[in-house]
């Protein structure tokens, strides 16, 4: 299955229309999503973080937990990895509250981003960078009605560690 997704991938389908190339579906989403390389370190980790919480919630299964404490105990510049891990779940335990639908992670060591995470990673760095009209737009695009106050504190808090 995934070498159908990634040959889909990385063809195009001709546009009879405009007599030129246009991407497959497929590809068209994974080309609007960024990677995780446009990033600083501590957004890298933090993403790694929020996805092992995600497996945890995913799965129950308590490994999940213990490899985000040995992840960010491991990550470097990190000054006190048991707060960092409790403010990164933190966080996602407030957006499944507030949302309709489970937050879509993907697998850690994945390049790619899925939509939520894309969204986790704007509201990080809107928080690192300090600019409170940017994030009060992000997390009301991103959570629901009631979660803006909690998730804009929690957000912040992690920005912190």
């Amino acid at each position: 299955m995934r070498s159908f997704m990634m040959e889909a991938a990385s063809n195009s389908v001709p546009d009879p229309e405009a007599g030129q190339s246009r991407l497959c579906p497929l590809q068209a989403a994974l080309a609007t999503r960024p990677g995780v390389e446009g990033y600083d370190q501590f957004c890298r980790v933090a993403l790694s973080l929020f996805r092992f919480i995600g497996a945890a919630y995913a799965t129950g299964a308590s490994d999940c937990w213990e490899a985000a404490y040995r992840f960010a105990d491991e990550a470097p510049g990190i000054a006190d990895s048991p707060l960092l891990v409790a403010r990164a779940a933190a966080l996602v335990r407030i957006l499944r509250s507030g949302r309709p639908c489970e937050l879509c992670f993907m697998p850690p060591s994945c390049r790619r981003l899925s939509k939520d995470e894309a969204e986790l990673m704007r509201l990080l760095s809107a928080a690192r960078s300090k600019q409170p009209g940017e994030l009060e737009t992000i997390v009301c695009g991103f959570v629901g009605s009631g979660k803006e106050d909690a998730t804009t504190r929690a957000v912040n808090a992690l920005a912190c560690c």
